[in-house]
């Protein structure tokens, strides 16, 4: 099955919608490749996208993710364990919680997975990098771009009241080609009023922030 074999809806709201249930896990159970931009990333929700990603088990998948530079305490050193190549030891144990890092680890490791840092670089960008698109997909070159949503939230007891706005390449390919051009743009740091880095480099040069402002 393909992403073309969903029934989208046009939008996803959640007064009507789980979009969660509705649209993401579809979408992330159906395609190869997935790109984001989110303002704020969390272990629990990279954990909770590699659940998902059915095909992360076939190593055939792919996702790459470019966030805000401002991350919890906890996360920010987890992070930092993931994606150094310096660290070697096992995140297993007896919690759920350390078999889903581990098989994070499993999957950064294998090239799966790839993380960018995005930090405004220009007066005109007042606060932090807050960029709401994603685009899936699958193996049949069919994509599925999207807007909206404001973070990557799978929580099943706390979602911010948001809605997303869907957008497929046999229906809107000019827009969904757009969405896939800016990603690719901001991944090769070639976006105004951003400067883009892989997350290792930012973690090296201090520019990753601290903060106890987000919550899931």
């Amino acid at each position: 099955m393909g992403l073309r074999e969903i029934q989208f809806k046009e939008e996803y709201r959640s007064d009507r919608n789980d979009i969660v249930a509705e649209f993401f896990f579809p979408c992330l159970s159906n395609c190869i490749e997935y790109d984001r931009c989110v303002d704020f990333l969390s272990i629990q929700t990279l954990a909770t996208i590699s659940m998902a990603f059915e095909n992360f088990a076939e190593g055939k998948a792919k996702l790459r993710m470019v966030t805000g530079h401002r991350f919890r305490t906890s996360d920010l050193n987890i992070f930092t364990k993931l994606f150094s190549e310096e660290f070697t030891k096992s995140f297993k144990g007896k919690l759920i919680k350390d078999s889903k890092i581990e098989q994070l680890r499993r999957i950064i490791e294998n090239g799966q997975m790839e993380l960018k840092i995005a930090i405004p670089n220009s007066e005109q960008i007042a606060d932090s990098f807050s960029e709401r698109i994603g685009i899936f997909r699958d193996e049949h070159d069919q994509a599925v771009a999207f807007t909206g949503t404001s973070r990557e939230s799978f929580s099943t007891q706390t979602r911010d009241f948001e809605s997303v706005d869907v957008f497929t390449s046999w229906n809107d390919k000019s827009r969904v080609e757009r969405k896939m051009k800016d990603f690719e743009d901001l991944w090769k740091n070639k976006t105004k009023y951003v400067q883009v880095y892989d997350f290792m480099e930012a973690e090296k040069n201090s520019l990753l922030k601290y903060s106890s402002d987000w919550v899931l």
